[in-house]
């Protein structure tokens, strides 16, 4: 089968940088792949999307290359092992507070004997090449999210579960449970109690040999995380894109025109 290029970077010392669709279209989700992404993730979770969209938005991002992950909803083994058999080649679990949760998920994304995915790759035994059920074991990535008081309780724990691939940091929750409401919850956080949780997270996954990631609003956090160890950062993603271009033309327009006029009144004196 098509090995999974992720692997393969960060065998060589390099970070990665992942892309994020939360609009349910497949043209959208083209224009993101086409742009350089190492890899793309489309969010099940808390997109405007389901199934039905994911499937479509994976058949037009193939060509571009970029290995392709999924944020399920929850710990659901239908739903883990559906995205996974639509072609994807990483999954992202949110809400992993336990260990005995981190093997669970583990468990539903290795087929027998490591772990009890069901066998029928209806669309990835195509999109994914020959000898699927050989090799997509071995090539398969599980994050699991640490997003709350409970999962950092137990993160050590949760690092050490066998199979686990990472530990994808969603620091909106993160920020929000750790700090009781005290902080609104957003990306690129500067308190240094956030900061803290996210370098003993790291602390955490370098310990186990495991691949520690993070979501982050800017390229310049992100060139910050990877400093701090983190070996992937996802950097916006396609509705905080389109909001932002089309923000900015708006306010450009905006203010061209206003000095425009005033420019233009001096003129007729």
């Amino acid at each position: 089968m098509i090995e999974n290029k992720l692997k393969q970077i960060w065998a060589e010392g390099r970070p990665t940088i992942n892309g994020w669709c939360s609009i349910g279209n497949a043209f959208t989700a083209e224009i993101m792949a086409a742009q350089g992404f190492d890899s793309i993730t489309v969010d099940m979770q808390h997109g405007a999307l389901d199934y039905s969209a994911l499937l479509p938005m994976f058949q037009a991002m193939r060509a571009s290359g970029p290995v392709l992950m999924a944020r399920v909803p929850w710990l659901d083994p239908g739903m883990i092992m559906k995205a996974l058999d639509a072609g994807a080649y990483g999954i992202i679990c949110p809400m992993v507070n336990t260990a005995e949760e981190a093997a669970l998920f583990v468990s539903y994304m290795r087929y027998p004997p490591l772990g009890q995915r069901s066998f029928g790759p209806t669309r990835v035994s195509f999109a994914a090449g020959a000898n699927y059920a050989g090799e997509a074991n071995e090539n398969m990535l599980a994050f699991a999210m640490i997003e709350t008081t409970d999962g950092m309780a137990n993160l050590d724990a949760i690092a050490a579960t066998p199979g686990l691939d990472g530990i994808y940091v969603g620091p909106a929750d993160l920020t929000l449970s750790l700090t009781e409401g005290r902080l609104s919850p957003g990306f690129d956080r500067d308190e240094p109690e956030i900061i803290k949780a996210l370098k003993t997270i790291v602390a955490a996954c370098k310990k186990n040999a495991i691949r520690a990631a993070i979501h982050c609003g800017s390229p310049e956090y992100a060139a910050r995380a990877i400093t701090w160890g983190f070996d992937m950062t996802t950097v916006g993603g396609d509705s905080r894109f389109l909001a932002a271009a089309a923000g900015a033309a708006v306010a450009g327009f905006r203010t061209l025109t206003d000095t425009a006029r005033q420019a233009g009144e001096k003129g007729a004196y």
